[in-house]
């Protein structure tokens, strides 16, 4: 049998699956899969408990998520923008996952720790829902269960190649702290490179509140679109003066008219993952001139420039709407985000 070189004593395994997963899920980007994959290893050995370990994960998620859920429902949207601006990760977006949960519901979370960009603010994204403590309580226990199963039973599968790792590491003066601290530092180190490497491309997508007024004021004013879902739109009735609501994921193309003209979209909070949906999504549309206004409605607000309310009739009742364009006789027809 191995005699498996830990550096966690079997008493503390619970508490360190327990501290781990605790810190990954309210938000520090380190993960907590290596040290499940070692709790089964030493669970598989019989080192430690397997319900101890099992309900250690499951606890310490269930903390988390229900911190965040009720974070969530009392500071409301402006929470999710936070969180999305000082992610690391390029796959967590507001709009992604708000669409993944209208669509599907409460029991995305299942497997909502497991999709990229949904881990971290499904949890709080819910609590600005309607959504029932019980009913989330319910499908997140459900989900945390899969989460640290898979992982933990990964771990046992694996419990002889995981061994001779850490056989070969001691050999090499280090210990089970230190491939964790490689392991940190190689996810962390790739995510903040994928970072700066997409922030010089949004150096020239992206314009400021300030480059926005300026262009506004000036004789050849741009396009402006509202990319908000529709259902943050009905409960936030603003907008920036002129602009009109686009649905990005309709087939539908703009007039070709319009594509001569400047175009500046903009959502809640565009991070860089919004940013990079929004142009994508654009440019499949015929649109390649466009610019996504930074820091999306949140920024245009927060300078003090001025917002309005939404008319009646913002959504057309035919899916089209029209405006005249400065300059240019007629009107062009624009394609909108239909009601419902």
């Amino acid at each position: 049998m191995w005699h498996f070189p830990t550096a966690v004593p079997a008493s503390l395994g619970a508490w360190a699956v327990f501290f781990s997963v605790l810190v990954t899920q309210l938000g520090v980007p380190v993960p907590a899969a290596p040290m499940l994959m070692l709790a089964g290893t030493m669970a598989a050995m019989g080192q430690v408990s397997w319900v101890s370990v099992f309900c250690a994960a499951i606890g310490a998620a269930l903390i988390a998520d229900s911190s965040w859920f009720f974070v969530g429902r009392v500071r409301g949207r402006r929470l999710l923008n936070y969180l999305v601006r000082f992610s690391l990760s390029l796959d967590t977006t507001v709009r992604v996952a708000r669409n993944v949960f209208e669509r599907h519901g409460a029991p995305i979370l299942t497997v909502a720790k497991f999709l990229p960009g949904l881990g971290l603010i499904s949890a709080p994204l819910l609590g600005t829902t309607g959504i029932a403590v019980g009913v989330f309580l319910l499908w997140d226990a459900v989900g945390a269960t899969l989460w640290a199963g898979v992982w933990l039973i990964g771990g046992a599968a694996l419990h002889d190649q995981i061994v001779q790792l850490m056989l070969l590491v001691r050999q090499n003066g280090g210990t089970i702290f230190d491939a964790f601290a490689v392991i940190g530092a190689v996810v962390l180190l790739y995510r903040w490179i994928r970072r700066l490497q997409f922030r010089r491309w949004l150096a020239q997508t992206r314009i400021n509140p300030d480059q926005l007024d300026e262009m506004m004021r000036s004789n050849a004013p741009p396009l402006i679109f509202d990319a908000r879902p529709r259902s943050v739109r009905d409960k936030e009735a603003y907008r920036i003066a002129g602009a009109y609501p686009l649905d990005l994921d309709s087939p539908g193309q703009l007039d070709p008219a319009l594509l001569a003209h400047p175009i500046v979209v903009y959502c809640v909070c565009p991070n860089e993952a919004t940013a990079k949906r929004i142009v994508g999504q654009l440019h499949r549309k015929g649109i390649h001139h466009v610019r996504a206004l930074k820091g999306g409605l949140d920024a245009w607000e927060k300078r003090g420039y001025p917002l309005e309310p939404l008319p009646d009739d913002f959504y057309s009742s035919g899916g089209h709407l029209t405006r005249k364009v400065a300059g240019e006789p007629g009107e062009y027809t624009v394609r909108a985000e239909l009601p419902g």
